[in-house]
């Protein structure tokens, strides 16, 4: 009776989700090298205009006019289209303050938006389509607050359409035909990108959770059977072979077997991209002191001893922007040029990059886990299992504190910036059913690519014959339902 019930189980999932595994298999392949369109930073410090020293005011003059609940938020300075403005961000509230007391901010009018448009690229303009609904390329429910939204086609080779926000005049949205195409065969269908969903965040994790669990489902069903077939198979004739003759069958059987567990690894960890990880593994204990002592910011509260315009002056005509920062008790300034970016140490009147030493980093640690809790640093010059980039984005070298203590904390903290990554169980268990999973982030493919991809390819590979196979197993079965409801 079980048997027949898992079986039964198999068919009636597998004949409903095989063609949306297959497109899940197909797409994640397209996935490995393109991905959904979105504007980076790159592009945004593109457009920015480098800034002057002139007319820059003193810094005290511009924290008397932040308030004081948004102190401990982010402060930046940049100038676009010839006014140069402070933004201060804290959470999703946003004060702007313009660097010169006496002027004020250009309206956010059609002129203005349409010298952005023109700042972006350089191409003739030949349409603008004024939207007040969202379209497949802007499909976040959140950009409904920047209706009407306004969409420019460029006359360009490339075909570039830019979206514009009629509040704000930032840029929501920047593609090619090119990044349209690939998105389209790759991640619109992989991560069920359609603007109707898509625009209901709510609405769009529940389905897909609900279609993954489903497929988790059919899939442990799908190697309890694939077993069983073998078994049965063992029992009658002693041979380890699949007992089924016809070809689909036999395909579906044999692919199922071999590739069946990384399908249900894929499908799990993808439903786990969208969902917490459980806090009962790996529970976490001292996150909140973590947050309090390495996520403190309040420029306030430091001693800038190095004037903000001296950095301007010393990269004359090449910074585009200057961040207030912080490590700890040690004032920043990050600043974004041309072509670089740099951290600067602003504890001292005399212009110097950041380099934390050892002690700069214990003082830190120290401060969240006392000096009795034993603690061991170390400076990473590669990679390790936690702290990890396929594309190599992240930074090196940084240095590694391990604390001991229950939750294992690790602390990478890159003495250039100040910037930090704290793990500890919680996450490694979530980094496992997720990326580890997904995009076989392991340590060892990483290190060499071609292994990475020749794997990545062989699973892939493997989950779309098993797909297909039941896609044609499935349309034979509903066939033979149909003509026996007909005779």
């Amino acid at each position: 009776m079980i048997n027949k019930i898992i079986y039964s189980i198999h068919r009636i999932l597998g004949t409903l989700l095989s063609i949306l595994f297959l497109m899940w298999f197909v797409t994640g392949m397209v996935l490995m090298y393109h991905t959904f369109p979105k504007v980076n930073n790159k592009q945004k410090t593109k457009v920015l205009d480098t800034l002057s020293v002139a007319h820059l005011p003193d810094f005290n003059s511009v924290l008397h006019q932040i308030p004081d609940s948004m102190l401990e938020g982010t402060i930046r300075l940049d100038q676009f289209l010839g006014e140069t403005k402070f933004h201060v961000q804290a959470g999703k509230t946003e004060c702007i303050i313009p660097a010169d007391s006496l002027k004020t901010f250009s309206e956010v009018n059609w002129n203005y938006i349409k010298q952005t448009a023109e700042k972006w690229c350089s191409a003739q303009v030949i349409r603008v389509d004024t939207l007040r609904k969202l379209d497949q390329w802007i499909p976040f429910g959140q950009l409904k607050k920047d209706f009407p939204i306004y969409k420019f086609y460029y006359d360009d080779e490339e075909n570039h359409q830019l979206y514009i926000s009629s509040k704000s005049a930032d840029v929501l949205q920047f593609t090619t035909s090119d990044q349209r195409f690939w998105a389209w065969v790759g991640a619109i269908p992989h991560w069920v990108y359609f603007t109707i969903l898509r625009q209901d965040k709510d609405l769009w994790v529940k389905s897909v959770v609900i279609l993954s669990a489903l497929g988790i489902l059919m899939t442990v069903s799908g190697i309890w059977v694939g077993i069983d077939a073998y078994l049965q198979r063992y029992r009658r004739q002693k041979t380890l072979a699949s007992p089924y003759k016809k070809k689909w069958y036999w395909w579906h059987h044999v692919t199922g077997v071999l590739f069946g567990i990384f399908v249900l690894t894929w499908i799990f960890s993808g439903m786990m991209s969208l969902v917490d990880t459980p806090s009962w593994l790996g529970r976490t204990r001292n996150e909140s002191s973590v947050d309090r002592v390495l996520s403190h910011r309040n420029v306030s509260s430091l001693n800038y001893k190095l004037d903000y315009r001296t950095v301007v002056k010393a990269y004359s005509g090449k910074i585009k922007s200057v961040e207030w920062d912080n490590f700890r008790n040690i004032p920043l300034y990050n600043i974004v040029t041309e072509t670089d970016k740099v951290t600067i140490d602003a504890s001292a009147d005399t212009l110097r990059v950041l380099q934390l030493t050892e002690q700069d980093v214990l003082s830190v640690i120290h401060e969240i886990h006392g000096n009795h809790i034993p603690k061991n640093i170390s400076l990473l010059t590669e990679y390790d299992a936690y702290y990890i980039s396929k594309s190599g984005h992240l930074p090196l070298p940084v240095y590694r504190v391990n604390i001991d203590n229950e939750d294992k904390d690790t602390y990478y903290i890159n003495p250039a910036t100040g910037k930090y990554r704290h793990v500890n169980n919680h996450d490694r268990w979530g980094f496992w059913m997720y990326q580890g999973l997904h995009s076989l982030k392991i340590k060892f493919l990483l290190d060499y690519p071609w292994v990475w991809t020749l794997v990545m390819w062989t699973l892939l590979t493997g989950g779309a014959v098993v797909s297909l196979s039941g896609v044609v197993l499935g349309y034979r079965y509903v066939a033979r339902k149909c003509r026996k409801l007909k005779s």
